[in-house]
């Protein structure tokens, strides 16, 4: 590929992410092919979007970029038995996550450029927010700079998934992945919900209505989020009541103390040294049994029943239409402060 000429792009994976930067590249006129087993589940739903679909080793010979948009835990395999001896001498593979680059899973090839897009959002919002014009935020990192343009390519796919619209920030493999489990370990998915689920049980526990402990530690949870969403913290005081900043401020180290802290640096370190992506590659390795049974735990923890049959009375969940803007997101800046919280 000349320095001028456009990148053909392979996208490897028909995923969330993967039909959501397919449909982003070919929008912003770059020639992409998907590269999907032949009768597999996603094949149909490509091909009705209208592209192009080899197996995957098809797709990766013809490709200039190859992103592998895979689950973490088939790309080692899909890695060694079709990219590598497939991938054309000095393309550039590319990432979204650097998982597998980071714990040495994948070494990539010495003639590779490999480089890493890693758009901050689920792909579903990647592609409704470049419909409309805008674009999720998304870091970029650069492994291996073999033809001495890898920066210059990640920044041209990242571009072309919408990426660029907003600020890219310039990461590294290791910084991106410690960083991405970090946050879904202590703070996003696993910390969060435990929050919830502790909050839930301590309300209920000493009597309250579990309808009304759901509202309280769950449902509303919602209307913090868009707020830290669209100022941070500071706009979450803007909105919330005098009550509800005094217990916070005076209260939500009860909760979040020194041991929780360590808690955490504990997180980071298991993620650092490697314990973390051990385990989990073992777990994956021996059949799932405990992934499996620890995620049927949480499904089944009583607080679910409780949502579901209220949710059940929220019409405009069922839809699939987005719900209306929370109360205190659309008050303007001025506004008093709601009890909302």
């Amino acid at each position: 590929m000349n320095a001028s000429s456009t990148p053909r792009i392979a996208i490897i994976g028909y995923g969330s992410q993967g039909r959501a930067h397919a449909l982003n590249l070919r929008d912003s006129g770059f020639d992409v092919r998907i590269g999907l087993r032949p009768g597999g589940p996603t094949e149909h739903k490509a091909r009705a979007d209208g592209f192009a679909v080899a197996t995957p080793a098809e797709a990766v010979r013809e490709a200039d970029i190859v992103a592998v948009l895979t689950p973490d835990m088939v790309q080692p395999q899909l890695y060694g038995e079709v990219i590598e001896p497939n991938i054309r001498h000095g393309a550039c593979l590319l990432f979204a996550h650097g998982f597998n680059v980071h714990y040495g899973q994948i070494v990539p090839r010495e003639d590779l450029d490999v480089v890493l897009v890693a758009p901050k959002g689920p792909g579903a919002l990647v592609r409704r927010e470049y419909e409309i014009g805008r674009g999720v935020p998304a870091v970029y990192a650069v492994h291996q700079d073999r033809s001495g343009r890898a920066e210059q390519l990640a920044l041209t796919y990242c571009a072309g998934i919408g990426g660029a619209r907003q600020n890219a920030i310039r990461t590294s493999f290791r910084e991106e992945t410690e960083t991405d489990l970090f946050g879904e370990q202590a703070v996003l998915c696993g910390g969060a919900a435990r929050l919830v689920q502790a909050g839930w049980e301590t309300l209920v526990a000493a009597g309250y209505q579990p309808e009304v402990a759901y509202y309280e530690c769950l449902h509303e949870l919602k209307l913090i989020v868009d707020l830290f969403y669209e100022g941070g913290i500071t706009r979450m005081h803007e909105f919330i009541s005098e009550t509800a900043q005094y217990g916070a401020l005076t209260r939500g180290d009860y909760v979040i103390d020194d041991h929780a802290r360590a808690q955490m640096q504990r997180i980071l370190a298991e993620i650092q040294d490697g314990t973390f992506a051990r385990e989990w590659i073992a777990e994956y390795a021996s059949g799932n049994a405990r992934y499996r049974a620890l995620k049927q735990a949480d499904l089944a923890h009583p607080i679910e029943a409780t949502g579901k049959q209220l949710r059940a009375h929220m019409a405009w969940l069922g839809s699939g239409a987005p719900a209306a803007p929370a109360a205190p997101s659309a008050a303007p800046a001025a506004a008093p402060q709601t009890e909302a919280a």
